[in-house]
């Protein structure tokens, strides 16, 4: 990239650095309301469906931002835009200390959603610093910073036990402050923004950045994307009020072990971004699909007790997951919905290298959307039914759809490229063929139009 011309392996990961530990806080901001609801929902008497608002409306801002933040950074410059956001947002959770009401809580929560639209910024930010061939990696570094939904639920319990959720709230809006001023002080402009300026060039209107946003595969990755990141998003929101009412744990316990689930599920985005590098951001996908419907199915399975007829008698027993059994599972689908997250932005900078911010922000959007229905749903399913693997069941047949919808559009697109394919009606899942001239294509390597 001629725009990396004079920038050092030094000015690489101090951006990168910087950028990821950024995103950590405000990660950790953005899902503040997974360990302060569950006190909110005593003190004000919440339903389930509540809670599921209450802690899906910050999911709502955070994915519904990433469009325009997007569209800021590749105009403005990410550096500016990031250490802007931090500090309203740090504004934001200040005042959450002072509301009492349940609408109030709502509308301060949508304030507090703003940290979750950090993630574009530095998607775009981070992608600018670095080579074609090492942004996988880089943005996958970059993406562990989901770990800061770890660090809430494995801190914010103790502090909620010491200060009380109001004083929690403030802790947060200094620490975020703090670290928009760190950003500004000790960043540099991406080179993608000082080139423009150098050029006199002004920054791509937003109807130009919005144009890929017309083809069918942006809204494709989009889908995935509202699983590996919706989903997580939603988990680790969720999980801590199911251990409380499944198993009746403490709410310490409850999130030190909803962190054992987002550690894995953070951490672990950098080696699917290496994964997507070496192997190729499609067979990801495809093990991370198969291995979560292997997961959500055994996690969805309600304890049941069964009477069977026996020659002396009714023999009776019950199948049940044990808690550990479900942290064991859980920690499993972190893994590999971190792997996910990783192969969906793989793509992005490859196929629109000039768009990276419109294009990842309606990414984004979409799987942060799916933070935001996802929890709400699982509350309204559990009022409905009152069986608490329910959320599992509504996590399976997402994946089940994905998947299928993936493998036939993947199978369509190399039969339009291959026409010799369509006489074959059983094949191995494939990552890297070779074309009619011998000629091998890279991974994920299709239309933009498909």
């Amino acid at each position: 990239m001629k725009n990396l011309e004079g920038v050092t392996r030094p000015d690489q990961y101090r951006a990168l650095s910087l950028s990821t530990v950024a995103f950590t806080v405000c990660f950790a901001v953005w899902t503040i309301f997974s360990i302060i609801g569950v006190r909110i929902k005593q003190d004000l008497g919440l339903s389930e469906t509540e809670f599921g608002i209450l802690v899906a409306t910050p999911v709502l801002t955070g994915s519904i931002s990433r469009i325009f933040l997007g569209i800021w950074t590749e105009q403005l410059g990410g550096r500016r835009v990031f250490s802007i956001l931090m500090l309203v947002t740090s504004v934001c959770v200040f005042l959450l200390s002072y509301v009492e009401t349940y609408w109030m809580f709502l509308i301060a929560a949508l304030g507090v959603g703003l940290a979750g639209g950090s993630f574009i910024v530095g998607i775009a930010y981070t992608s600018y610093w670095f080579e074609e061939e090492h942004q996988g990696t880089a943005l996958g570094i970059f993406g562990a910073g989901n770990v800061g939904a770890a660090i809430t639920n494995f801190g914010a319990p103790f502090l909620l036990i010491a200060l009380g959720w109001e004083h929690t709230a403030v802790i947060y809006a200094v620490v975020l402050a703090i670290m928009a001023v760190v950003f500004w002080v000790f960043t540099k402009e991406d080179p993608m923004t000082m080139a423009r300026r150098r050029a006199g060039a002004h920054g791509t209107s937003a109807l130009t950045q919005l144009e890929p946003l017309r083809h069918p595969q942006v809204w494709r990755f989009a889908l995935y994307y509202f699983f590996v990141f919706g989903g997580f998003v939603a988990l680790a929101s969720y999980l801590p009020r199911y251990y409380v009412g499944a198993y009746d744990v403490s709410i310490a316990v409850a999130g030190t072990l909803t962190a054992l689930y987002s550690l894995p599920a953070s951490v672990f985005r950098a080696f699917g971004g290496y994964l997507s590098d070496r192997f190729g951001a499609r067979a990801v996908m495809y093990l991370t699909f198969i291995v979560s419907l292997v997961c959500l199915f055994l996690l969805a399975y309600p304890e049941t007790r069964y009477a069977i007829q026996g020659k002396e008698g009714l023999i009776e027993f019950s199948l049940a997951m044990p808690l550990w059994g479900v942290v064991v599972l859980t920690v499993l689908l972190g893994f590999f919905m971190s792997l996910g997250k990783a192969a969906v932005y793989k793509h992005i900078p490859v196929y629109y290298p000039n768009h990276v911010g419109s294009v990842g922000g309606l990414v984004g959007m979409i799987g942060g959307l799916g933070g935001f229905f996802l929890p709400i749903t699982f509350g309204i399913v559990l009022d409905l039914t009152g069986v608490w693997t329910t959320s599992y069941m509504v996590m399976f047949v997402l994946v089940a759809v994905s998947l299928v919808w993936m493998h036939m559009a993947i199978r369509r697109m190399e039969r339009r490229r291959i026409p010799e394919l369509s006489e074959e009606r059983y094949r191995y899942l494939p990552e890297v063929q070779e074309s009619p001239g011998g000629n091998r294509r890279k991974t994920g390597e299709t239309d933009a139009r498909t």
